[in-house]
């Protein structure tokens, strides 16, 4: 086989329809676009949504309340899960957290809370921290670092 004996596959390549190019083209006049309407016009494209002229799903369903989209949102995990997954004298953070599987992403930061018991002491560096969770790792030995 040589360069110039190579070709495409037989059937992959296929000519450009070419429109509006004279009555004679059979693709002339109006180019395949029909008469009139939206369809017909250059920079037609149907807004994401459309659904007809039917009143949209974004703007049949009923809206109330505020969503704030600038809103911190944390991971928050419980003191059980510190307690079951991680060793005494450990560090706790973020990254720590995700390679243990206690969360799978962290957000905006983690947050810990107080639910359950801790007996080890921890190195824990996080978002935010309730006072009851601060409270009982520190009643252990432990520290707490807010970022």
């Amino acid at each position: 086989m040589k360069l110039h004996e190579l070709s495409p596959a037989q059937g992959s390549k296929k000519s450009v329809k070419r429109i509006g190019r004279g009555t004679a083209s059979g693709q002339g006049k109006t180019a395949g676009k029909g008469q009139k309407g939206a369809k017909s016009r250059s920079g037609y494209s149907r807004s994401p949504g459309f659904e007809g002229g039917q009143m949209p799903l974004q703007r049949r369903v009923p809206k109330r309340g505020f969503n704030n989209i600038f809103a911190t949102e944390y991971a928050i995990i419980n003191l059980s899960s510190l307690e079951r997954k991680f060793e005494a004298g450990a560090t706790v953070d973020a990254q720590a957290l995700i390679e243990a599987g206690v969360i799978k992403k962290a957000l905006d930061g983690v947050k810990i809370l107080g639910n359950g018991q801790i007996t080890k002491a921890l190195n824990v560096k996080v978002a935010a921290i309730s006072e009851s969770a601060k409270a009982k790792i520190e009643a252990v030995g432990g520290k707490v670092e807010v970022l």
